[in-house]
């Protein structure tokens, strides 16, 4: 995907025209920005997605590359547009955002090169492509690999229950929790969703933290306090730095506060995922979350 992120004084109340402060450039989506966190962590990552063939997808495809990860398995889809963003973002980082998937952007997933994913530590899938999620997740599910489903909002909310299934860690964003459980609250919502997850489940609340469901019960995880600039692929940030905490064979614990303070760094800088820390840059708020 590929975002337009225009910084304004404050997100719009209506209908009108508004001036932006500054405009980024960027790629976005949940499982592209995913990757980009992991390989600006450290890690190494590999994405698996769908792109037209425009000038988008090279800026896209070309961007990723640039940031160490490896583009082989993006697939460039004839007379098709590739996914689209536009964000606005307001005070205190808060943004409203547009998205638009080409439905001719084909569903066949049968090209996917899943014997690579045998060698990997953990599989990350989101919902903006579902059959392609599934085929993974069942790769990850017959090697034995630990999988994180990121559980967003989904304009096909009935094509997502199959994957909450599939996946060994569902952490959702609060709307998806809502969507597919139809319960606002967190907490109750979470418990629902067991009868659709039987994996590990966590939803992630913003400057609230996280909530997880475990064994005792509910567990909240706090947020680290930062200046929020810019929200804008802190969950996926946080997706990706949780899965590189399984892949990396973290405890849990470990994973979720090494998740939350990549995310917090992030929303502490400007221009979406070009804002992603480093990992001595989380390290270092780790530590001092000791001290």
């Amino acid at each position: 995907m590929l975002d337009h992120i225009f910084t304004l004084a404050r997100l719009p109340a209506g209908a009108g025209k508004y001036f932006a402060l500054r405009l980024d450039e960027v790629g976005g989506g949940p499982a592209a920005s995913a990757a980009a966190a992991i390989a600006r962590l450290g890690g190494v990552a590999s994405l698996f997605a769908r792109v037209g063939d425009d000038a988008a997808a090279a800026a896209i495809v070309a961007e990723l590359a640039a940031q160490g990860v490896d583009v082989e398995g993006v697939r460039r889809s004839p007379n098709a547009h590739s996914p689209t963003a536009a964000v606005l973002v307001g005070e205190g980082g808060e943004r409203l955002i547009a998205t638009y998937a080409d439905p001719r952007l084909p569903d066949d997933a049968t090209w996917l090169p899943l014997e690579r994913i045998a060698a990997a530590g953990c599989l990350l899938v989101d919902v903006r492509w579902p059959t392609g999620a599934a085929a993974a997740l069942g790769a990850a599910f017959a090697h034995g690999l630990p999988s994180v489903l990121d559980a967003d909002a989904s304009p096909e909310p009935e094509a997502v229950r199959p994957l909450l299934a599939r996946a060994s860690h569902v952490v959702f964003s609060q709307t998806g929790l809502a969507a597919a459980t139809g319960i606002a609250d967190p907490e109750r919502a979470l418990v629902v969703a067991r009868r659709l997850a039987p994996g590990w489940l966590a939803v992630t609340l913003g400057e609230r933290g996280a909530l997880s469901l475990e064994a005792e019960g509910i567990r909240h995880w706090p947020a680290f306090a930062v200046s929020a600039i810019d929200t804008v692929g802190a969950g996926d940030v946080f997706h990706g730095a949780f899965a590189l905490g399984l892949a990396e064979t973290m405890p849990l614990p470990r994973a979720m506060r090494f998740a939350a303070a990549a995310a917090a760094l992030k929303c502490a800088r400007p221009g979406g995922r070009s804002g992603i820390p480093d990992r001595a840059a989380v390290e270092r708020l780790l530590r001092e979350e000791l001290q």
